[in-house]
Order: structure tokens, then sequence, then C-alpha cells
């Protein structure tokens, strides 16, 4: 062997000794602070946006801060577990790109729980068989998912955090040539994400809705001549080939998933709080709903209007806002906003997605 390499890779272990202690060292102290806190809550997501905010800034490299984010996100799930493993619920089944987002976010050392329905979500975690859900709420490309916004306004459920996927749609099938395709499945918003390549590469395939893109996979599995549009999970799940990959007509298609749960976030420096109004039946309402988030510089994200249910012609306003509602400026405007607004709901204040 090269004197040089073989010098390299006893360096290489020496540094993986001490990692190995040191994160060890890192898991105990974790498991003395969970002795410390009792029986409060397992997570503290501010807590933990903190820490992958400074690994963020102090990266030096070469590691990606994308791979730092990753590699923190698995050493405090590991770390997490030690204790109990966190249980989520998610939209299943498994091989969703709600699984990975759960992944994504709370590591491989989490139980995620799939369950059948978004409503079940919701459920799952107001009746304590898990400790947080996820949900998706926007995509890039197909806009507001409106069921999540309606539960979001009549649950008692906090949001906690959120996470930031960008999604990859392949097509999977047990075929190997795109050429034997005739049919293909998937849920309506992957379709509607992948309509240009759709209509160039398969214009004549005959497409079937799923209820989700895992169960997309499970019906083309089942078929000769069937492909699925799904992530690279899917395949693996399903044992399925992979057609074709990034077939998203915007490569920066991202979906957007909340974390839902019981608990109030505390300010990590860098959050986010949603909230939901409605305007009073008179001229210029919507215009006064807004002047409070001027009056005292607090920057709006989003604002999203969607039909109350309450009446004919009748809207809620679902809004974004930048900070925490602990913060001075914010407490001041969602403080003048109850007072001129018909009806306002604070979802949650939560730190924002690394």
């Amino acid at each position: 062997m090269n004197d040089n390499l073989k010098q390299f890779r006893e360096q290489i272990d020496r540094i993986d000794d001490e990692l190995l202690k040191l994160v060890n060292e890192r898991a105990a102290l974790a498991q003395q602070i969970g002795h410390v806190k009792g029986n409060s809550a397992v997570l503290r997501p501010e807590r933990e946006a903190q820490v992958l905010q400074r690994m963020s800034v102090t990266n030096s490299g070469p590691l990606s801060n994308q791979g730092v984010i990753q590699l923190f996100t698995e050493i405090m799930s590991q770390c997490r577990a030690l204790e109990a493993p966190l249980r989520v619920a998610y939209l299943g089944p498994r091989g969703t790109f709600s699984e990975a987002a759960v992944m994504q976010r709370f590591g491989k050392a989490s139980e995620g729980l799939p369950v059948d329905s978004i409503d079940g979500v919701f459920t799952a975690v107001e009746s304590g068989a898990v400790n947080y859900g996820l949900v998706p709420v926007e995509n890039s490309t197909e806009g507001a998912i409106g069921r999540t916004l309606d539960l979001l306004l009549n649950s008692n459920l906090n949001i906690c955090g959120e996470v930031l996927l960008q999604v990859h749609q392949c097509v999977l099938s047990n075929e190997n040539d795109l050429s034997l395709i005739r049919k293909i499945y998937s849920h309506p918003q992957s379709f509607g994400q992948c309509q240009g390549w759709l209509n160039a590469h398969l214009p004549n395939a005959e497409r079937n809705t799923a209820s989700s893109n895992a169960d997309a996979a499970r019906l083309a599995a089942e078929e000769s001549f069937a492909a699925a549009i799904a992530g690279e999970q899917a395949a693996e799940h399903f044992k399925l080939k992979v057609l074709a990959q990034n077939i998203e007509d915007d490569a920066r298609n991202t979906t957007r998933f909340l974390v839902i749960g019981k608990q109030e976030v505390a300010p990590s420096g860098k959050d986010k709080t949603s909230f939901v109004m409605s305007a009073a039946n008179r001229p210029g309402a919507v215009h006064d709903l807004l002047v409070p988030l001027a009056q005292y510089g607090v920057s709006m994200t989003k604002l999203e209007s969607r039909p109350s249910r309450t009446g004919l012609w009748e809207y809620v306003f679902y809004v974004d806002i930048e900070g925490h509602q602990a913060d001075s400026k914010v407490a001041a405007a969602l403080n003048q906003l109850k007072q001129i607004a018909a009806f306002v709901k604070v979802l949650g204040s939560y730190p924002v997605a690394v």
C-alpha cells in the first residue's frame, strides 16, 4: 500500500474514533437533559433550529450546508430516540413524499405512522396516538392544499414547524421502456406538476388518478404496460424500475409541509407566525387588516384566501408573517388586528425551515 494512502487512512481512523467518542458524549448529555425536563415535550423545535442554523453559519466546508444539516438532524434524531422514538403521523401509505419529509425533518430514528387522509393525521395527534403530525400545505407549482387549511382553522393543534421538500418526480414501472407504457397513475397534484413532460413523452398514455403517489406505484406494480409518477422512495418500496427521473416541469418544484402538535414553540431567533383572519363586511375592510402589519414593520410572506364555509361568498385569509408572536412588533400588530378584524386565530409561531 502507498505510504501516503496508509497515512491518510490512519488519520481518518483516529478522527473516526474521536468522532464516536464525542457523539456518545453528546448523547449522554442529551439523556441528562431529558431527565431534567421530566414529562415536558420531547422535541424542542426552537433549540434544534438554533443548532442547525449555527452549524450552517460556522460550516467552513468542504461539506455543503445541506450535508451538515442532514448529518446533525440524524445525530439529534438518534439522541432523542435514547428516551423513546418520536412518533409522527403522515399522509400514507409508505413511499410517499410525506414520508420523505418526515425523515428529512425528524431523522431515521423517528417512527412514522402512515394514515389514509390529512384528517387522519390531525386525529392521530389530537388523540395522543403520536407526538406530532406532518401535513402538506402548499406546492410551489400547484398551490395550496385546501383540506389542510380548513382543518387548521377548526383544530386546536398548533403549527410547530415547517419542512420544505424539493420534489423530484419519476416514472416508475415494471416495464423496461417508456414506449411500452399505455396507462399512467398518479396523484392529481403530480399530474399538474408534470404536464409538459407527459405531453411531450407520453401523450397517448391513459391518465388515471390515485389517492397518493405511493398508491399510484402500488397500482402500477400490479399491472403490465402501466406506470406511475412518484418519487424514487416508492420505486424501492414497490420494487419498480425508474424509467425517467426529474420529470417535473419546474426544477425548483417544492412542497411545503407543516408540523402540527399540541405544544407552543418558543422563539428561535428566526421564526415565522401563521394566522387566519376574516374581514368585517364593509368597504375597505381588507385594506384595513393589512395596516397594522405595515404600521409595526412586520413583513408578510404569504396571503391566501379560502371560502369560510360559514356563508355564501364569505372568505377567510391565511397569512404568514416574519417573526414570533412573542416579538414585540408582531405582538403589537396582532393585538391591533384583533381589534379591527371580524375574526383572528393564531395558528402557531415556529422556526423557519433551515
